[in-house]
């Protein structure tokens, strides 16, 4: 059986704007379900450990899909949610493969997270996919490949749009854009159109550019552990 570990923001503060934040359902939802229907064994695990913060917009009608409508009929899973192992216990040797679901959240922590970083680095100095949708690809920001260099650095990758950040209108107040720092970070950014699934794999790393991926991702990092 191979085993997936899944990483979460802790984060729920939306910069300074006094609303709250953290990783969006279907991001997690989608994955979760698709790989652990597969016969996939996935811990969770979150910089502070316990419940992670669910983006609240997340739960909110227009956002509902077959996958988080399932997970708000599934205790079973909400109860492992809410004890999500604190990310400075995980050991990269355990897992076969790492999942970052996105949300605002990871912006701000995951992304300067030493404990995510090394965890990543790990992963992939071991030969092991790094996969990452939506706002989650934030997390390569200061990741360095065994030369130095930016992990993305000539890397095909996707991530959320400078476009779909400004219909959402946070531009101004997310900590940096994603797509911006991927290209900035030297990777090879493309995307699909707004809020359309896409996604890119390239040797080990697999993003996708916005919740509709999120289970395009999952199906990508299923294909590379067989």
């Amino acid at each position: 059986m191979k085993n997936i570990l899944f990483v979460l923001t802790s984060h729920d503060e939306l910069g300074n704007t006094g609303e709250k934040t953290g990783f969006w359902v279907e991001e997690f939802a989608s994955p979760y379900y698709l790989l652990k229907d597969k016969g996939i064994n996935i811990t969770i695990a979150s910089p502070k450990g316990g419940q992670p913060p669910i983006d609240p917009k997340s739960a909110s009608e227009d956002f509902q899909t077959p996958a988080t409508e399932r997970f708000y009929n599934d205790k079973e899973t909400q109860e492992i949610l809410a004890k999500t192992v604190k990310l400075d216990t995980v050991n990269e040797a355990d897992f076969d493969a790492v999942f970052y679901p996105g949300g605002h959240g990871p912006l701000w922590d995951l992304a300067e997270d030493k404990n995510s970083i090394t965890l990543i680095e790990s992963f992939y100095n071991n030969n092991k996919p790094v996969s990452a949708v939506c706002h989650a690809p934030g997390i390569f920001k200061n990741t360095k490949n065994t030369s130095g260099s930016p992990l993305v650095k000539g890397k095909k990758v996707t991530g959320f749009t400078n476009t779909e950040e400004e219909a959402v209108q946070l531009t101004n107040v997310v900590p940096f854009l994603v797509e911006d720092m991927l290209i900035s970070n030297g990777g090879n950014y493309s995307k699909g159109e707004d809020w359309a699934p896409y996604a890119v794999e390239d040797g080990l790393l697999i993003t996708g550019q916005n919740p509709a991926s999120s289970e395009l991702v999952a199906e990508l990092l299923l294909k590379k552990l067989a």
